[in-house]
């Protein structure tokens, strides 16, 4: 779990549009969101209960983000509905691939704003 915070910390602080992050508690979990309005959505990550060795990064069930990942990257990334990246803690983690994601989440309103115009 502290590499996975650090792994958030580390994409928010190399994009200038995400800027500072707040982190706090949402339904127990750690949750990360751009400080500034209107930027991204929340990101938050969890140890998945029913499977002890497997963590995922939760998003808005009612964004494309998952379905864009599953597009992006089927054969790297296990994916739970269409609420979060699944990851196995036993195996190395896939930091490219996850940097993107995280990095389309936390830009995903501003990215969306962009698109309309």
């Amino acid at each position: 779990m502290k590499k996975l915070r650090k792994l958030v910390r580390d994409v928010a602080s190399s994009n200038a549009d995400i800027g500072e992050l707040v982190e706090t508690l949402k339904w127990g979990q750690p949750s990360f969101l751009p400080k500034r309005p209107k930027v991204g959505t929340t990101v938050r990550m969890d140890a998945v209960s029913e499977k002890p060795a497997r963590v995922a990064f939760y998003f808005h069930c009612q964004t494309s983000l998952v379905e864009t990942f599953r597009e992006l990257y089927p054969d790297t990334l296990s994916f739970e509905g269409n609420r979060a990246i699944v990851l196995d803690a036993s195996k190395p983690l896939p930091e490219a691939e996850l940097r993107h994601c995280l990095e389309m989440a936390l830009t995903y309103h501003k990215a969306k704003r962009s698109r309309a115009a």
